[in-house]
């Protein structure tokens, strides 16, 4: 049995699915796993993806949950590894990140990793350690309104900083700029004047392949999924890897089609409200979830004599004036729970209906999903847009799921993805 190459732990379901349909454009068959492996994996399998839900839990269970991932991706053989985060380094002054980043580096016996959220294909940026979304600084975007990570500070020595004790430095654009011995001779001065992390600038994908080859030889590599584009290259130049062309081939899926959305994004409420103007949705609301109404039998009623003729879309999905007036009733934590739970219900309801291809938006809305459809495992296909593939699972009855970053996506996706299925 071949042993996987790259073992990936991934903070959310979403940014597992991204990292995941980045390795297979680059040729390497990549399975994602929902959570600890409990069943062997195939044996064709260059890199694993272990998708957890630890990016808005607490630091411990995090850290814990993290561990544990580890010690299986180890224990598989893999020979170096990768922690993914979002693009937008979505965290709290008190972690996820560097706690985490910290247990692993330990773990691993190792002293330093790089951090770079760079993915410019989706418009993320990292210059002289500022991160820019498009050509606005993250705290200027509309991740300073996310419910759970509010990111009001663009500089990432700064935020990172925060949540290690081991001292962060820079890779600026001059030296990255310059390819990957000069990035490679900044790690290794960075590491010797006791840096535990260097954050690294990249505005194209030349640089993040450079970065990538500048780290083949870390045990530990943290950052976005574009970091990730320059990682197979070095598996073939060490011999270890052929090129597959085939990797990102799935057999198909007979059913329906769905959509479900709890993603509150600026990208996710533009889609939602593009589907609006031709298609069927149904919304629903926290706060009459909260008060007992059934909106789950409510909108498996309403979906039953629609999805047998097309797509409709059920979504939690709200404007930040919306989120908030719920948020101040609930709080963030039960409202966005209640609508987890309740499209999490739905998705099960919608699979007796027949429909085995499901679009879901936003990370915690497709972890809590794809937790109640039991799926284990996913194969990875081919990309729909940057960062988000289509997806088979591995069980007695395979569905089709497109596992949507709330923040990923152009306004048609969700037809574009259903699309692609037709």
């Amino acid at each position: 049995m071949n042993k996987p190459l790259l073992g990936c732990i991934a903070d959310d379901f979403t940014g597992g699915t991204d990292l995941a349909s980045t390795l297979v454009a680059s040729g390497m068959r990549t399975l994602q796993v929902i959570g600890v492996p409990r069943e062997p994996v195939p044996a064709d399998i260059d890199a694993i993806v272990i998708a957890l839900k630890t990016r808005t839990q607490p630091v411990d269970e995090a850290i814990d949950g993290s561990l544990a991932a580890l010690d299986w991706l180890k224990a598989a053989g893999c020979r170096q590894f990768f922690f993914k985060y979002c693009s937008t380094f979505d965290s709290t002054d008190q972690g996820n990140i560097g706690p985490v980043a910290d247990a692993l580096l330990a773990s691993l016996n190792s002293r330093f990793a790089l951090a770079c959220p760079a993915f410019p294909a989706n418009q993320r940026t990292v210059y002289q350690g500022y991160l820019f979304v498009g050509d606005v600084l993250l705290n200027e975007s509309g991740m300073r309104h996310h419910p759970l990570t509010p990111m009001t500070d663009a500089n990432l020595v700064r935020v990172l900083q925060q949540q290690t004790a081991r001292p962060v430095g820079l890779v600026p654009w001059p030296t990255v700029s310059r390819g990957a011995a000069a990035i490679r001779s900044a790690f290794d001065k960075l590491e010797q004047t006791g840096h535990g992390y260097a954050i690294v600038d990249a505005l194209d994908d030349q640089h993040l392949r450079a970065i990538g080859e500048a780290a083949a030889g870390h045990r530990l590599i943290t950052g976005g999924s574009g970091v990730a584009l320059g990682l197979a290259e070095n598996f073939r130049r060490a011999g270890l890897l052929e090129e597959d062309r085939q990797a990102g081939v799935l057999p198909g899926v007979e059913g329906l089609s769905a959509v479900l959305s709890g993603s509150c994004s600026l990208a996710t409420n533009a889609q939602v409200e593009h589907w609006q103007r031709h298609r069927p949705s149904f919304q629903l609301d926290p706060l009459q979830l909260a008060e007992g109404r059934d909106l789950v039998a409510e909108a498996l009623a309403w979906a039953a004599p629609l999805v047998a003729h097309g797509p409709v879309l059920i979504y939690g999905s709200a404007r930040p004036e919306q989120v908030k007036a719920a948020q101040e009733q609930l709080g963030a934590t039960r409202a966005g729970a209640l609508v987890e739970q309740a499209l999490s219900r739905i998705a099960v309801g919608l699979r007796e209906m027949g429909v085995s291809k499901l679009v879901l938006a936003g990370g915690e809305t497709s972890g809590a999903v794809v937790k109640a459809l039991d799926v284990r495992a996913l194969r990875i296909g081919t990309l729909i847009d940057p960062g988000v593939p289509w997806t088979r699972s591995l069980d007695d009855r395979p569905m089709w799921l497109a596992l949507k970053s709330g923040n990923f996506g152009a306004v048609d996706f969700f037809e574009k993805a259903l699309g692609m299925q037709e």
